[in-house]
Order: C-alpha cells, then structure tokens, then sequence
C-alpha cells in the first residue's frame, strides 16, 4: 500500500509542477471562476462545448500542489468527454475525496489519486475547486464559485 501511496503523491506532484492544459482557452463559450478564500487558491476554468460535448477545457490562475494537481487532472480526464459524463466525473470525483465511496476498478483513472484527501478534510475544498468551477461554466453561472 506504501508504493501505491508513493505513486499517487509522484502522480499529484508531477501535474503540479508541469499541469496540463494551463492556458487560457481561445474560443471558448463557457468559463467559471472558482476560489478557496481559506488558502487562496483561484483558478478559471474554461470551456468549448460543442454538440453536448467538451471540445477543449483548460485552466489559468495559481494554488497549492493539489488544487492545480486536481484542475490539470481534470481537464485531461474530461477532454472529449459529454457534458453528461462530466457531471457523472464530478459525482465521483466529489464522492471519492470526501469519502463518501472508494474507488471502484478503473472509474477515475489516475484522478484516484486524490482518494488519500478525504483524510484531509481541509483539503478536499482544494481537491474539488476547479471541479466546482467546472460545474458552475456548464451550468452558466456568472459569478465566482467558493468553496465556502
């Protein structure tokens, strides 16, 4: 369990230091800022949907190793994906970092990574910013997103 556990902090620490899709999107159609007032984590997250699908995600702005961890994670898992499977992403991811359900075989991919967080009750606001960013650009909200 040890190796898993070494695993999975390599994991969030290479998408922290190198995220991916870390830019602002051109062309996009939805977008959503979220922010963690208790440690300053902020972050866009951006969007081309087309067709119920999402075309292109990204995101810009700064935090800690595992809000940009979770947000670069994010947008990998959800490239390509329907609007429908983001919000099922979501549920999971959401359930798995405040313990509500393990993870089952392959369902998140390396985003299982986050499933030690639940332990971490703090840091579960910082887990699941840039995903509340995410549903809020989906549903069209206008204003920021808290985690408060």
């Amino acid at each position: 369990m040890a190796d898993l556990r070494d695993l999975y902090h390599d994991v969030i620490l290479e998408h922290s230091k190198r995220p991916r899709n870390f830019r602002t999107l051109e062309g996009a159609n939805c977008s959503a800022e979220g922010f963690n007032p208790l440690c300053g984590d902020h972050f866009t997250v951006f969007l081309q949907v087309g067709d119920g699908k999402i075309r292109d995600i990204s995101f810009q702005g700064s935090g800690c190793a595992i809000s940009k961890a979770s947000a670069s994670m994010m947008t990998q898992a959800l490239k390509g994906k329907s609007t429908e499977e983001a919000e099922a992403f979501f549920q999971k991811f959401h359930d798995v970092v405040t313990g509500k359900n393990g993870v089952e075989s392959d369902d998140l991919s390396k985003l299982a990574a986050f499933a030690g967080v639940s332990e971490f009750p703090v840091r579960v606001k910082c887990a699941t910013l840039a995903w509340h960013a995410l549903r809020a650009a989906l549903q069209g909200e206008q204003q920021a997103v808290s985690t408060e």
